[in-house]
């Protein structure tokens, strides 16, 4: 940007009118666009041509914290082991569901700061939650041992005598008993698992001690909030009335 440049929230200011500090603040809040393009940061400087526009909605309402609800494919790293890349890579406006924005106007600032709550294996894919809210993090991370999910497992083998009494109840994970569980049968090849307090590697465990091997492995739901038909690296806002 040249000499002639003004900072924009001073031409902001100016065209509303408000205070220079409210003016960063409705930048901030993305209800600013330049030439067509929303420009968040309060520092941004314009031309005297440049076309700036005031959405017409602009508020100087608090910008609240958001949660994001990913579908992680295979093969993406989602906070177990060091392999695979970040999945945090695949959160972008362009990969946000577009039939699900609601009321929740897509901002940058909502994939920085971000918790992950739901840790998963990076060969497993499945629900991902990450959030800025302090709330959902206390829900999901500090009681998360309380919170149910819900894993469809694809399998290959044949099952020991047995085997799927056990896998509701008796064996151990690091020379320790499993809490009991819920798991069934879906298909001939594909167990449902419905339990709490699930450790990175447990669900491969299990199955292996019942003579099973993991071919595919996904969650699709953590507490009260599934994944529906959320498509494979995509991910949505948790919308309000949602709860975990």
């Amino acid at each position: 940007m040249t000499d002639d440049s003004i900072r924009l929230a001073k031409r902001v200011a100016e065209m509303i009118p408000c205070s220079r500090n409210e003016a960063e603040q409705y930048i901030s809040g993305g209800w600013i666009s330049v030439d067509g393009v929303v420009v968040e940061e309060p520092g941004a400087r314009v031309l005297d041509d440049q076309d700036v526009v005031i959405h017409e909605d602009a508020t100087l309402a608090e910008i609240l914290p958001v949660t994001i609800l990913l579908h992680k494919p295979a093969g993406y790293n989602a906070g177990v082991g060091s392999d695979g890349t970040d999945a945090t890579q695949l959160l972008s406006a362009e990969t946000l569901l577009p039939a699900d924005h609601g009321k929740q106007r897509f901002l940058r600032r909502h994939l920085s700061k971000l918790t992950l709550c739901s840790p998963l294996d990076t060969k497993a894919s499945g629900l991902v939650i990450y959030t800025q809210d302090f709330r959902v993090a206390r829900k999901l991370v500090d009681e998360g041992n309380r919170v149910e999910q819900e894993f469809i497992v694809e399998v290959s083998g044949d099952i020991r005598e047995n085997g799927l009494a056990l896998l509701n109840h008796g064996l151990p994970f690091n020379g320790k008993p499993i809490p009991p569980m819920k798991v069934s049968w879906q298909n001939e090849t594909r167990l449902r698992f419905a339990l709490k307090g699930v450790k990175p590697g447990q669900l491969e465990h299990m199955c292996r001690m019942v003579n099973l091997s993991v071919v595919s492995m996904k969650r699709i739901r953590v507490g009260r909030v599934p994944m529906a038909s959320l498509p494979a690296g995509q991910w949505r806002y948790l919308h309000e009335y949602e709860r975990f």
